[in-house]
């Protein structure tokens, strides 16, 4: 399962941290990279001597335009968080997130994007809104910036901790039918989940809508879409 956790990357302005962020994947089984919009290039050669063993996935990251696009197939999108934001949302400290995984990705066709923002300033509350979640590592809060690389290993630890804890208790795993799984949000589906581009194509006919019955107006929104 640990094959479909992928970590995006967006806005990297030093490859050295992009290099680290692979070596830190590696270090715990995690092998997807999807990089958008880098500001720097992500094959200098700090990035490879950063990586020490993980220079093939350096070699085979992926790039995007958006955050969009690099989460289209995914079925849980993370955003990682250094704050609190204005317009609240479902935030989970690293250990919760890890140990709701395993669920999350029964299903075959489930994937999980876990996303870090950039060095400086983090991710804009615009792609925060994107994700379905956000999860927070708690650090002193005298000093609480955390490097890019180190935030990757902290939660790619905590994603192999408890996918090594499954393991070890599978001899109890439960007895639900093969295709009913528990969905991040509380309620048992018998269907596979959406997709991240499959949930943005909702929201969009539903904002049509709701402006056709004129309950949602687009000039006066009141962060009405952002909440729903």
């Amino acid at each position: 399962m640990l094959d479909r956790i992928r970590i995006v990357l967006i806005g990297t302005s030093h490859p050295g941290n992009i290099g680290a962020a692979t070596r830190a994947m590696r270090n715990m089984g995690l092998e997807d990279l999807a990089l958008v919009t880098p500001r720097c290039n992500p094959k200098d050669l700090e990035a490879y001597s950063r990586a020490s063993g993980a220079t093939t996935l350096v070699d085979s990251a992926r790039q995007f335009d958006a955050l969009e696009d690099a989460v289209a197939d995914c079925t849980l999108v993370v955003g990682a968080s250094a704050r609190s934001r204005h317009l609240p949302w479902p935030m989970v400290g690293p250990r919760d997130l890890a140990e709701s995984l395993p669920k999350a990705l029964e299903p075959a066709e489930a994937r999980v994007a876990l996303v870090f923002g950039r060095e400086d300033t983090g991710l804009t509350n615009a792609e925060l809104q994107r994700c379905h979640q956000h999860v927070h590592i708690p650090t002193n809060p005298d000093f609480s910036s955390l490097n890019l690389a180190a935030a990757v290993q902290v939660l790619a630890y905590e994603c192999r901790q408890a996918f090594l804890a499954l393991a070890d208790a599978s001899s109890s795993a439960a007895s639900a039918p093969e295709r009913e799984v528990d969905q991040p949000f509380g309620v048992t589906w018998d269907n596979p989940p959406a997709t991240h581009a499959d949930l943005e194509r909702f929201f969009v006919h539903l904002e049509q809508t709701l402006t056709a019955i004129e309950f949602h107006d687009p000039d006066n929104p009141r962060q009405l879409m952002a909440r729903l």
